[in-house]
């Protein structure tokens, strides 16, 4: 579908860095989160702000007194009613035209077999681990790209996972964490340092969405490069972000696959 005359005139100041074509995949594209509290939440809302034209949502549960302080779609009128119907309003306040389908239980594997034919981009944005391991399962078996985004703390990590082309979730953590770390109530979260993971997230989102987030998908130029026509550069493939806010301690590390993967070894 082509751009609107309201749509150029709502995304004009991004379009130089994007192009009116890569808005316009933005447009075509629909993008599957699980979990939309303080990570997914703010992931969310800026895929709404830029444009993207589908939202899968995951996300179960009432809203509570605690999930004020990061759940940025949330409000404190909404306590202890479905947080899935106040994502949705939210996301709809800023941007009516983005369709939106919304989920309200966990996500199982199961789950994401149903959905990930949907989507274009998959998005990690779960505190839980499960959900987590599910999803990076199902981004393989379908060949889909997988934003994985975690913070604890002050901290964060980010990494973007192309099936065949780079290491998948079980590659860097061979092992499961213990549920201290990942059980929702057993780690702090400060709720700007969750937004900032959030909207990493969603970077890379757009990134792998304009470059369909495989292979080489570049015209040649004179000098027999690539040139996307964007300017908004390559998704954090093969590398991981590690940054500490507390500090302001940003730091990016090479990442393998794991030959003998469970997940992705055969692939």
């Amino acid at each position: 579908m082509a751009l609107k005359e309201n749509e150029l005139a709502r995304f004009a100041r991004h379009i130089p860095l994007l192009t009116e074509e890569g808005q316009e995949k933005l447009k075509n594209a629909t993008a599957l989160i699980t979990r939309c509290g303080g990570v997914g939440g703010a992931a969310a809302l800026y895929l709404a702000a830029a444009g993207v034209g589908r939202l899968i949502l995951v996300h179960e549960g009432n809203t509570t007194w605690s999930n004020l302080n990061r759940m940025i779609l949330q409000s404190y009128d909404w306590v202890g009613k479905p947080r899935i119907v106040k994502i949705r309003e939210s996301i709809h306040r800023l941007n009516p035209d983005v369709e939106i389908i919304a989920i309200a239980e966990p996500f199982t594997e199961d789950l994401g077999n149903e959905l990930a034919s949907q989507a274009d981009v998959l998005l990690s944005c779960t505190p839980v681990w499960r959900e987590r391991v599910a999803l990076n399962s199902v981004a393989i078996r379908y060949r889909k790209p997988l934003i994985e985004a975690a913070m604890n703390g002050m901290e964060g990590t980010l990494t973007v996972i192309v099936p065949n082309e780079t290491p998948c979730l079980r590659c860097i953590y061979p092992e499961d964490p213990t549920n201290d770390w990942w059980d929702p109530w057993g780690f702090p979260v400060l709720g700007a340092v969750a937004g900032m993971t959030g909207c990493f997230a969603a970077i890379e989102a757009i990134k792998v969405i304009l470059g369909r987030g495989t292979g080489d998908k570049g015209r040649k130029t004179e000098q027999g490069t690539r040139d996307t026509g964007h300017k908004v550069g390559k998704p954090l493939t093969n590398r991981m972000l590690i940054f500490d806010t507390a500090n302001h301690d940003y730091r990016i590390v090479k990442l393998r696959r794991l030959p003998n993967c469970p997940v992705c070894g055969q692939e």
